[in-house]
């Protein structure tokens, strides 16, 4: 069906899903109290920082019409590296996470080449990578815990001073905020130029000012978090500034190169894409090798951030960050789905998290939870698809 007011059907998922977590905000907070505090909600950016990362790629593999089983132990297994090779072996960090990038390449030419070259299925070689990078992990440090002392590999994960501060935070608050109203006109002015449906003033005016009221807001609430003996407020942390690098690559990736539209065309139809010319094959390689960048930089984040490598880092990853790709919309059935979708979606997994957190739910009634919630999201996928006319195999 055609929705009215020639607003889109990703456009009103998009703005559902944002009602959803603006409803969950205010849910948990009159039910705790302590929700929508600047402490909560900076903690929250900081640990959804890596699960969005990996999200982000994650959500391109599904796209593909494949999946990744093992984005948690290599995470884990690349993070040990990385922290042994600093604390043991006295290396700096900069080498150090370039050793760490090297082993995820490597593992995943290793996995894209079976899964693309050789049509082993996805599912089956990073089944196999979840329980043998795992152990990898444990033999890189033969089990023990390697804690990190540099100031500034830590700062990459928050803490004390792993943030820009207020002034800079502003700044980059208002950047943003220009960019945003920037790109909104210049799509339009793009769309009608070329003779496109142009989105009503008034949705695309409202969703600017929605984005720019978060932006905003966000930097405000992070400006007011100031930790006991300080002189400053901490403002944005480190880790969401380089999630949104990431986000701002990825979208960039998608909408404007030619391996994004490849990606999606696959996607679509792998066998309609092979037949026009499109180097299938070496696409999903490629987007392998991109999961294995960002598995790095969450490697980095997550390492910081803990201040030590350990054998448990990762665990579950891949359960959050397929959960996050599929409530921010991305099809199991492969050829839908966006990068600002699977950020929204790693927000309401880290939002449901830390509010039954803080309500003190046991973990293993959260588990239970958070399962049922991803059954809910796929149910409503195929049954929102099915509503609007999308494609459902």
């Amino acid at each position: 069906m055609s929705l009215p007011l020639q607003i889109s059907a990703l456009d009103l998922r998009l703005s559902l899903m944002a009602a959803v977590l603006a409803v969950m905000a205010v849910v948990f907070h009159v039910l705790t109290g302590t929700f929508l505090t600047p402490e909560n909600l900076y903690n929250i950016a900081q640990q959804t920082a890596v699960v969005g990362i990996v999200a982000t790629a994650v959500a391109l593999i599904i796209v593909a019409r494949q999946i990744d089983l093992s984005v948690g132990s290599v995470m884990g297994c690349v993070g040990v590296l990385i922290a042994f090779l600093q604390y043991t072996s006295g290396w700096h960090w900069i080498p150090a996470s370039l050793a760490g990038l090297a082993l995820a390449l490597v593992v995943g030419l290793y996995q894209g080449w079976l899964t693309a070259y050789l049509g082993v299925p996805s599912f089956v070689v990073t089944l196999g990578g979840l329980m043998s990078f795992r152990g990898a992990a444990f033999l890189i440090a033969d089990g023990k815990t390697q804690p990190i002392t540099d100031p500034t590999f830590l700062a990459l994960g928050g803490g004390l001073d792993g943030s820009l501060g207020p002034a800079l935070s502003w700044a980059l608050g208002a950047a943003l905020s220009a960019l945003v109203i920037f790109n909104t006109a210049a799509r339009r002015r793009s769309k009608r130029a070329h003779g496109f449906t142009v989105r009503p003033l008034w949705f695309d005016a409202a969703f600017a000012a929605f984005v720019v009221a978060m932006l905003l807001g966000f930097v405000a609430v992070t400006c007011a978090y100031q930790l006991p003996g300080k002189d400053a407020a901490q403002g944005v942390p480190i880790p969401v500034v380089i999630w949104g690098v990431v986000v701002m690559g990825m979208a960039f990736i998608v909408r404007r190169t030619r391996f994004g539209r490849y990606v999606y065309a696959i996607g679509g139809n792998p066998e309609a894409a092979l037949l026009v010319g499109i180097p299938v094959k070496r696409v999903m390689l490629m987007l392998f090798l991109l999961l294995a960048v960002l598995v790095t930089i969450a490697s980095v984040v997550s390492v910081a951030r803990l201040n030590a490598g350990t054998n448990s880092l990762g665990t579950n990853m891949e359960l959050y960050v397929i959960a996050a790709a599929v409530i921010g919309g991305v099809a199991l059935s492969g050829g839908s789905g966006t990068v600002l979708g699977s950020v929204l979606g790693a927000l309401i997994i880290q939002f449901l998290e830390s509010g039954l957190l803080l309500l003190d739910v046991g973990i293993g009634q959260r588990m239970v939870i958070i399962g049922q919630v991803l059954i809910v999201a796929v149910v409503f996928d195929v049954l929102y698809r099915r509503w609007t006319g999308e494609r459902l195999t």
